[in-house]
């Protein structure tokens, strides 16, 4: 299946939007190498092949292991995962799945076991970016490179 059309030449005036936003995620408190299981993992809830590729590639150059992204879709059944991980991994399950999930109760108590409110919120602002992205490039049939 080869791409749909490319986004960024077709409206330069929102990808600059998608652009600022990224860039803003990747400024707040959440760490790197959770942002990017968090990346990983709500990439691959939504079947997006493109952004699972690269950020298992930004993963791994920030030192993260293969066997630990191989497990981040199992997470629940690793014991690779710190409290703090399986809490935001969770989180990103429930937000990304938000009309099956309505984000129950009780992932909400531990995401505030783990996380601060400037935290949470951001979070929730990565979740929501990277499931942006996914959007956009399942709908367009973005691959990644070979």
């Amino acid at each position: 299946m080869s791409a749909r059309l490319d986004y960024y030449a077709a409206s330069p005036k929102a990808m600059k939007a998608m652009m600022a936003m990224e860039a803003l995620t990747n400024g707040l408190s959440i760490e790197p190498a959770l942002l990017n299981l968090v990346k990983v993992f709500a990439s691959q809830l939504n079947g997006c092949a493109f952004c699972t590729d690269m950020h298992s590639i930004d993963a791994r150059r920030l030192g993260e292991t293969d066997r630990r992204l191989y497990s981040v879709v199992v997470w629940r059944d690793s014991v690779f995962f710190s409290p703090r991980e399986r809490a935001a991994l969770a989180w990103t399950e429930a937000v990304t799945l938000l009309p099956q999930s309505h984000v129950p109760d009780d992932v909400w108590e531990q995401l505030k076991g783990e996380f601060n409110d400037t935290e949470m919120v951001d979070l929730t602002v990565a979740i929501t970016t990277i499931n942006s992205w996914n959007r956009l490039a399942v709908s367009f049939r973005q691959k990644p490179s070979v």
